[in-house]
């Protein structure tokens, strides 16, 4: 929650470090969709931050772990034409 509030606030480098912990410490998150999703909003963050090496690679581990989802999944959807205007 703290890491959506920072986005919303445009505080990418706070927004980072909250989904950074998500990440980093998966057994809170086990099979919750929070944690495949922090990787998404941590490359939002990473975009925020001006980082879009990161955020590159943040978007890839989104899309590798959600590969086999229904391709009109509007998050999905969303995730890949950001993930295609950084390149």
């Amino acid at each position: 929650m703290r890491g959506e509030a920072y986005l919303a606030l445009n505080r990418g480098p706070e927004a980072v470090r909250e989904f950074q912990k998500i990440i980093d410490h998966r057994g809170i998150v086990v099979c919750d969709p929070i944690g495949a999703l922090a990787h998404l909003q941590l490359g939002r963050a990473l975009v925020l931050s001006g980082d879009e090496t990161k955020a590159k690679a943040a978007y890839q581990d989104f899309l590798t772990i959600w590969k086999d989802a229904e391709p009109t999944i509007p998050i999905l959807k969303r995730a890949r034409a950001e993930y295609t205007n950084l390149n």
